[in-house]
């Protein structure tokens, strides 16, 4: 009778062996094995679609037209349980007081006097045709800024959020009148200044009231709808008219970007270096996983980082918020329509999710187009490319940007400086450092990127989108 064989050991039940086991027999191949991998790799599509502009010295310097209309931002709070407070040096966003340079007890006395009000759902906070006689800031909640149409009927002027303000132009004028009326979409939270409370301060502040004498001069100056310095021109005259005199005026202080910098120091043991570098290369491999996870702080920084990020960097004007709270067809159509050549739109994947259940129910089908040999969703023919980097807030909110790119179009450009010492990649070096005592060898990796918006309405923002309706 035969004997049974033991496929495990290659041998015999009474322990005799006929041939090699597998055990042993590994120990002479080379086992198939992948690349060592790393989940958080992801396709990086803002670094893929930008166009990078070369930048030598280190920092890029946008040069714009002269611009009256100061820059707006949005405003932070802080709060104490229930009340909130106004930071005075968040009042500095406001137009109205945009550069002031006096006293600090001042902007903190006008801080203080910002008085806290609450409003339901359906509540006006401003009403069409009553005395504009406060400053408003918007401090929590979701209001539309109605108008009147051309038939009579209501429209939808603008939707404002968190951090909004409106009425601090109006405050410096008498006489003046709400032209709209501002609804509360949600419980609000507001913060309103008094006409006659500023008034008052102007009084007790020479310097403010300089600078808000030299705020009113600028509003008054020609410019154009932008809030650009007009330039006067003439056009479908007869006969000899004489031809206005002009000049293309420039910023005296343009917005100049660094080059920031992504950095860690790899260390390799030297005997992992010499000893099992076959089949891969430990140092190679090493580094490229190094590189990878560079690549994915700089795209996150390019999107969030409060300086230079794309989130932080977009103009109030190209801010909208989401009509009904989740990313609808229309919010999409309104954030097109803000700007010209539009090249893509950059969500998280769950907003993008979010969009396709909207359309969805209305019965609204998307279309695909091909994007660098990749098929993508897209809406009006602009793809709507995923990115992990845009953040998910806890009230589980988020945003969607759009973007046109390039030096010829005005766009969206990311700087990098090529051709640096011990260059691996594109504006990435790994330049190696000491051996220590422990025989560890030390090499240097460092990203340099930065990314800059030529004009505001390269970039634009829908924000507060809500997940999960």
């Amino acid at each position: 009778m035969e004997n049974p064989t033991n496929p495990g050991n290659g041998g015999a039940p009474d322990g005799r062996q006929f041939s090699l086991s597998t055990l042993a027999a590994r120990q002479l191949t080379t086992t198939t094995k992948s690349q060592p991998q790393m989940e958080s790799i992801s396709p990086r599509w803002l670094l893929r679609m930008l166009p990078w502009v070369q930048v030598s010295g280190g920092v890029f310097r946008v040069n714009r037209r002269l611009t009256y209309l100061a820059g707006d931002g949005r405003l932070n709070f802080s709060n104490i349980g229930a009340k909130v407070q106004v930071i005075p040096q968040e009042l500095q966003k406001l137009p109205l007081l945009r550069g002031f340079d006096g006293d600090d007890l001042v902007v903190s006395s006008l801080a203080n006097q910002f008085v806290q009000h609450q409003f339901k759902a359906g509540d006006l906070i401003v009403r069409k045709g009553q005395p504009a006689e406060h400053v408003v800031l918007l401090a929590h909640g979701r209001a539309n800024k109605l108008g009147t149409g051309k038939y009579g009927d209501e429209v939808v002027l603008d939707v404002l959020g968190d951090g909004d303000h409106f009425g601090d132009q109006s405050v410096v004028e008498h006489n003046d009148f709400w032209s709209y009326s501002v609804k509360a979409l949600t419980p609000c939270t507001v913060m309103m200044l008094p006409q006659r409370t500023f008034e008052l301060l102007i009084q007790q502040s020479p310097a403010l009231g300089v600078h808000v004498e030299e705020y009113k001069a600028r509003l008054r100056r020609p410019q154009d709808k932008s809030g650009q310095a007009a330039i006067q021109l003439a056009a479908g005259h007869h006969g000899e008219p004489t031809l206005p005199g002009t000049f293309v005026d420039y910023e005296l202080r343009p917005r100049e970007y660094e080059l920031s910098v992504a950095q860690t120091v790899l260390r390799i043991h030297t005997r992992v270096a010499d000893l099992f570098n076959d089949p891969m290369n430990q140092v190679a491999e090493q580094l490229r996983l190094t590189v990878e996870a560079l690549r994915e702080r700089q795209e996150h920084e390019m999107i969030n980082n409060r300086e230079f990020g794309l989130l932080h960097n977009a103009d109030l004007k190209q801010r909208i918020q989401a009509r009904k709270g989740p990313p609808t067809p229309d919010d999409l159509d309104e954030l097109l329509s803000r700007r010209r050549k539009s090249r893509f739109l950059l969500a998280h994947p769950r907003a993008i999710a979010a969009f396709s259940q909207e359309c969805n129910r209305q019965g609204v089908y998307p279309t695909c187009v091909e994007v660098q040999g990749r098929q993508v969703i897209a809406w009006r023919g602009v793809p709507l490319l995923p990115s992990d980097k845009i953040p998910i807030h806890p009230d589980r909110t988020t945003s969607i940007i759009v973007m046109r790119t390039g030096l010829e179009d005005q766009g969206v450009v990311g700087l990098h400086n090529t051709g640096i010492p011990d260059e691996i990649q594109p504006s990435l070096s790994a330049r190696r450092m000491d051996t220590t005592q422990q025989a560890i060898t030390e090499y240097l990796v460092s990203a340099y990127y930065s990314v800059a918006p030529l004009v505001p309405d390269a970039l634009g923002v829908l924000e507060n989108i809500q997940l999960g309706r």
